[in-house]
């Protein structure tokens, strides 16, 4: 295998002297066939390279000798670049001097950890840059929480945070059903989703149109998982408790879900606040208390 490995390296290194020559005797006219017929040459090589190493059953890295046609394709393209530009070669091009016999060996370059401290290089710049990149974003997070707050206060409400665990909007209800003095077992967002999936089965035909799985699949995320509730689960579980749901969302924007109810009766509501940005998880449900005399209700 060294002597494949010794035979291939003398073998690129007359390859490049003949491009070398070519290219430099090349004219303009010439030229573009010259290059065609040099990158013929510099493919049939690799490729014969390549073949008997693979006859050699694999004992050498063929990224090794592909990276060495490689440093060859770029030295004589630097060789093309010293030219006048009409196929002669500049005064100032250098001429090989012999070495001294008492010249010391030079160490011989390892050209896979170069290629990998080039990656590494390359990979190391783009991570700059992306971090560059995120410094001129907005913080969306901190923009939100802040006009969110503002919000808040424009209704005189505090919020309860919920813990952010796939179950925040069950969670988030099952506490302002307690504000509102309305009996929930616990856990309350066991409570809630057993509730909100009674409803839907019950009612599925109001819900089936808007559904993207089979009833029973859905029914079942509800009840017995930890499956993230939103638009449908909160207008069943405001016609469950007969009780209006109003989500606080970003820019003071207020939904209001109609819980029904009887005619006469005073109509109760329950306040959520809903956050696109501000958890880790993603979307997210705190439960939102009105204050009285600036203290917390409830608390």
């Amino acid at each position: 295998m060294e002597d494949i490995l010794s035979r291939h390296r003398k073998e690129l290194r007359d390859l490049q002297s003949r491009v070398t020559q070519k290219k430099k005797q090349a004219s303009k006219k010439t030229r573009k066939a010259v290059n065609e017929e040099c990158e013929r040459l510099e493919r049939e090589l690799k490729e014969k390279h390549e073949q008997e190493i693979r006859e050699a059953n694999g004992e050498v890295d063929e990224e090794e000798v592909s990276g060495e046609l490689e440093e060859l394709t770029l030295q004589v393209d630097g060789e093309e670049e010293k030219t006048n530009g009409i196929g002669t070669p500049s005064q100032h091009e250098d001429t090989e001097q012999p070495q001294p016999d008492n010249a010391a060996p030079t160490k011989k370059r390892n050209r896979q950890k170069d290629r990998l401290a080039r990656r590494a290089a390359e990979q190391s710049a783009l991570a700059d840059q992306a971090a560059l990149e995120a410094q001129s974003l907005p913080d969306l997070k901190h923009l939100e929480r802040t006009r969110m707050l503002a919000s808040m206060a424009a209704h005189n409400l505090c919020e309860i945070e919920i813990r952010a665990d796939g179950h925040c909007l069950y969670s988030a209800v099952a506490d302002q059903l307690k504000c509102l003095e309305i009996p929930v077992e616990e856990p309350g967002y066991k409570s809630t989703r057993i509730a909100a999936a009674g409803y839907i089965s019950s009612n599925s035909d109001d819900f089936v149109p808007f559904l993207e799985e089979p009833l029973e699949e859905y029914v079942h995320k509800i009840k017995d998982t930890a499956e993230w509730g939103g638009q449908l689960e909160l207008l069943a579980l405001a016609k469950t408790y007969k009780v209006d749901i109003c989500v606080l969302q970003d820019y003071g924007r207020v939904e209001r879900i109609e819980g029904g109810g009887k005619e006469g009766e005073e109509k109760k509501e329950m306040w959520l606040g809903y956050y696109k940005h501000g958890f880790g998880l993603g979307e997210h449900y705190n439960s939102l208390r009105k204050k009285k005399d600036g203290k917390k209700e409830g608390g």
